[in-house]
């Protein structure tokens, strides 16, 4: 089975080797079609410490690392500007 991929947001990098970033999914309203938007907040691997707040990032899932962190760091998109 394939391994999940997410793109989102970095919100925080205050922990050491972690990062928390933000998803994103945009749906329609099941009754009345609106466009309506859903965010879910996952803690991922960061082994490097490279990641800052606001860069756009890809996870990926893997084993559980920690109580809280199943996904790493795949790479970074976008870095966002200083």
């Amino acid at each position: 089975m394939p391994k999940k991929v997410k793109f989102g947001t970095v919100v925080s990098n205050k922990m050491d080797k972690t990062i928390v970033v933000m998803v994103t999914e945009r749906h329609p309203h099941s009754k009345y079609g609106k466009i309506m938007s859903q965010f879910s907040k996952f803690k991922a691997h960061d082994e490097e410490n490279i990641c800052n707040e606001g860069d756009v990032v890809a996870i990926i899932e893997s084993r559980p690392i920690s109580k809280s962190k199943t996904w790493k760091l795949k790479e970074v998109l976008q870095s966002a500007s200083v």
